[in-house]
């Protein structure tokens, strides 16, 4: 059975059970997590690889990319992947009975070369080696095929120098990171899940800041977000900050790097209550493309979460 490694940082038992609560709370309320299947080591079963679940779609009238990916709930890109032949148009009609192989979630097939390991993979690819691992089929030696599940479909390149990053933090303080990004076993249910920011355990209120500069470009409720803050920086990467309990900025609203933008936490709790019931600012980063704002690894555009 695989868990969440504790974080050097559960420097207590009851801290580490803190974490944990908050860890369940977080998963189980939060729409950016997106449901991969039950996993089947998680169930004490046996491991089918995904690439042994792969399906054949017989395209029907009018049907596009677009269309059939979203009753399969994938993005078109996967199916893209999946079928180099047919375009990347993704609002074109399709011939009536094209066969579309369709995977069972969104992920790539890479090849594996001479010398890769699991955990060579996981890091080239931003996964993680025991979810590369359980998704291609619990399989001893490394296939010279495997599947990469994730909602981010561009092969990094090794080495790839980043284009653009954001100096900031998105808090006044350090804090804990109780729930990071990326694939993981879902704490309460025998689910993998990708969870597509990072959350941050908050003990006490906590002004909230600007990780770069740029414009507000959204302000209010979302469902699975609470109170969202939503800021466009340069060269098409957006940040998110969610749960918030106040945002003090508009729409339209130019920031600066390290402005604060909010606060975090139960501003009417006592510190008593705070110890025994912590909250959090949950936090993404996305960059532009046709298919909306992808979810990124904010670890790769933040070298400040490096750091702390």
């Amino acid at each position: 059975m695989f868990w969440p490694r504790p974080s050097k940082s559960c420097s207590s038992i009851k801290r580490c059970l803190l974490k944990s609560r908050l860890t369940v709370a977080i998963t189980s309320s939060l729409t950016p997590i997106l449901l991969l299947a039950a996993s089947p080591a998680l169930a004490n079963e046996s491991c089918p690889a995904a690439l042994d679940q792969l399906q054949q779609y017989p395209v029907g009238t009018n049907e596009t990319l677009a269309s059939v990916a979203a009753n399969y709930n994938l993005q078109p890109e996967t199916l893209v992947r999946f079928n180099p032949d047919i375009g990347s148009a993704f609002q074109a009609a399709l011939s009536p009975g094209t066969a579309l192989t369709v995977p069972p979630f969104n992920g790539q097939v890479v090849a594996a070369g001479q010398g890769d390991s699991w955990q060579s993979l996981a890091e080239r690819y931003g996964s993680r080696a025991d979810l590369l691992f359980e998704v291609n089929g619990c399989v001893a030696t490394l296939p010279s095929r495997v599947f990469v599940p994730g909602v981010n479909l561009i092969a990094p390149t090794a080495g790839q120098p980043r284009t653009f990053q954001l100096p900031g933090y998105p808090l006044s303080e350090s804090a804990d990171i109780a729930l990071s990004y990326g694939w993981q076993p879902h704490s309460t249910r025998n689910e993998l899940v990708f969870n597509s920011g990072v959350a941050f355990t908050i003990s006490e209120q906590m002004e909230v800041r600007a990780v770069g500069q740029g414009t507000v470009a959204f302000v209010g409720q979302r469902e699975g977000y609470g109170q969202l803050l939503v800021i466009n920086h340069e060269q098409g990467l957006q940040t998110r900050y969610a749960n918030l309990s106040d945002i003090s900025v508009e729409v339209g609203q130019p920031v600066a790097q390290e402005m604060v933008v909010g606060s975090v936490g139960r501003l009417e709790a006592s510190a008593i209550e705070r110890a025994a019931s912590a909250t959090y600012l949950y936090f993404e980063v996305r960059t532009n493309s046709a298919s909306g704002w992808i979810a990124q690894d904010p670890g790769k555009y933040l070298p400040a979460l490096e750091l702390r």
